[in-house]
């Protein structure tokens, strides 16, 4: 009875069907009892399902025994369960999966939920609020494969004999608590772990504790040969990173963001095509981006931003024929700006799996900036994500028109750059495009007028250019935007900007090709004392010429001076007596 609109109490009816095996009422508004004590009666049940509802604590909370065995149970929720583990639980011995996502459960780690149940191959307690020290089962548990304790309230170091005690993990996730020190060890022993996720990503709206693992990222890491995902991001890890990658690895999902790596990107990816991420964000890398990544050819999301990387964009990069979103923003890049073909393919996801085939594909997340807010985007949107991010560089040239062409993408920012010449008009075929950001170069031209075809356009920015004509006519989307979008172009008029056009306005000036930055306009004054320099020095050498050629005009000319200075003489000497004449009397 899974996604219907139920509510209320469970029915004491319930108990009446001995017979029933599998109940699933998911999604729904019905108030469950953490107990299940409404259907403790039925002896076969196996398997059941109340996520999507809200599950409340029960003030007495008896002892009794449930006469079922579960071996599946779901209770997610999006209420407050605010209690402690349900007593019913310490009497069920076959559970393969258990779901207490969101239950608010207090306490410590339940160990003895895994020793009890040997056959446990699931088990999910993400944002319990559960703390104190993550508790291992006294023995080897080798079934256990999937093992979710993230955004909890655990602290102190994750104990060294992980990978003995749970041998048979595939998918161990821990962000968002306070673990600290370094990676154990025993993880590299578990042969099939093919998820790893330690980061500390911040959610809104939730005061956190921090993981804190310390150190150089343990070279073991790139030596499982099971791994596909690994998330290490909001940490404190420093040092280099690992200049060779196993050529045996299956890391698809590489995840450092926010940490302290330092020195170049030298790692290497020998046969490891399949990498479909790599997000090396928010630590202090320099050197060159390297021409390696251009063979990973299955790469769909890239992100280098906040870093210290220089140099030119290699040309290698051009082959990532599937990449759908590009981040080299925030560094000391240089040289002309590249024609990208980004991919329009979805990227197939299933956020909802619980066998952890499809888990890491949920487990994606990064930081981008969009509609000039720096956001994290998570899960399945990330199929229809799209974007390039080259702003804070000092990218030079003009833009390339064939950007133009990817008219599938999201997000556009090439501010804070040095790039020159006109917008290309082909931006009008970006019709899927959200937010456009060309602030801050030294553009110049008209802004094309078709621009007003981009009807999901949101954040739109051409400010503190050298752009010149009328600004895009107030319809559709571009009847949003304010005079910050335009601000600081002085040839530019019309709304939202105070300046208004001439009906019979000529055709805008060219800006100059020099950058000047004085307050006086277009004009290069440099330019204009050196032109005005040579020509006074032309008139003198052209009269001197003509003096030097032409006897009598010399004559004349020589007479004129003496004629002159003669009459200044008398002049000074008639004035001065009669100072003198006054003066004394």
């Amino acid at each position: 009875m899974s996604y219907n609109d139920l509510s209320g109490f469970l029915p004491s009816c319930l108990a009446n069907l001995t017979s029933l095996q599998r109940l699933d009422l998911s999604s729904n508004h019905l108030k469950i009892p953490m107990s299940l004590s409404p259907i403790y009666n039925l002896s076969k049940l196996k398997y059941f399902d109340g996520s999507g509802n809200e599950i409340f604590a029960e003030e007495d909370d008896h002892n009794l025994s449930p006469k079922f065995q579960l071996e599946s149970l779901y209770l997610s929720s999006h209420g407050q369960g605010a209690g402690a583990f349900p007593k019913f639980l310490y009497h069920q011995v076959n559970l393969q999966y258990v779901d207490l996502t969101n239950l608010g459960l207090k306490g410590e780690f339940p160990n003895w939920l895994i020793e009890n149940n040997t056959y446990l191959y699931g088990l999910y307690l993400d944002n319990c609020s559960l703390s104190g020290p993550f508790l291992l089962p006294k023995n080897s548990h080798v079934n256990l494969s999937l093992l979710s304790i993230s955004m909890n309230h655990f602290q102190g170091q994750i104990p060294s004999e992980i990978g003995a005690r749970l041998p048979g993990l595939q998918v161990l996730l821990m962000s968002h608590n306070g673990f600290n020190g370094s990676i154990p060890s025993s993880l590299g022993n578990i042969s099939s772990l093919r998820v790893l996720d330690m980061s500390n990503n911040i959610l809104t709206g939730r005061k956190l504790s921090n993981n804190s693992l310390q150190g150089q990222i343990p070279g073991w890491i790139w030596e499982m040969s099971s791994l596909e995902f690994l998330d290490l991001s909001r940490n404190t890890f420093s040092g280099p990173l690992q200049p060779r990658i196993d050529t045996s690895s299956q890391l698809r999902y590489i995840y450092l963001s926010r940490n302290k790596l330092q020195g170049s990107i030298a790692m290497t990816f020998y046969g490891s095509s399949q990498i479909l991420a790599l997000d090396l964000s928010h630590n202090n890398l320099t050197g060159r981006i390297p021409e390696w990544i251009g063979g990973l050819f299955n790469l769909r999301f890239l992100l280098l931003s906040y870093n210290n990387l220089e140099g030119e964009i290699p040309i290698q990069l051009c082959r990532l024929e599937k990449l759908t979103l590009i981040d080299l923003s925030h560094n000391y890049l240089s040289g002309n700006i590249l024609s990208w073909m980004i991919s329009t393919h979805p990227i197939p996801m299933n956020p909802y799996a619980r066998d952890g085939n499809d888990v890491y594909l949920s487990q994606q997340s990064f930081e981008f900036t969009t509609k000039n807010i720096s956001l994290s985007y998570r899960g399945s949107i990330l199929q229809y994500f799209t974007g390039i991010d080259f702003s804070c560089n000092n990218f030079t040239g003009e833009i390339p028109p064939e950007i133009g062409n990817l008219n599938m993408i999201k997000v556009l920012n090439l501010s804070y750059n040095s790039l020159t010449g006109p917008i290309p008009p082909t931006f009008s075929n970006l019709k899927e495009i959200e937010s456009l950001d060309l602030s801050n170069n030294k553009l110049d031209g008209e802004i094309p007028p078709l621009l007003t075809e981009l009807f999901f356009l949101e954040f739109f920015s051409v400010a503190y250019n050298n752009l010149s004509g009328k600004t895009p006519a107030r319809v559709a989307q571009f009847a949003t935007f304010e005079e910050s979008s335009y601000k600081d172009n002085s040839f530019l008029c019309g709304e939202p900007l105070p300046k208004i056009c001439d009906a019979a306005m000529p055709p805008s000036p060219t800006p100059p090709l020099t950058n000047n930055e004085d307050n006086g306009g277009f004009m290069d004054m440099e330019v204009f004392y050196m032109t005005f320099g040579v020509a006074y020095i032309m008139v003198l050498l052209v009269i001197f010429a003509v003096l030097y050629i032409n006897p009598y005009w010399r004559r004349a000319w020589f007479h004129f001076i003496e004629v002159s200075i003669n009459n200044c003489y008398y002049f000074l000497v008639d004035n001065l007596s009669i100072l003198l004449k006054f003066g004394f009397s």
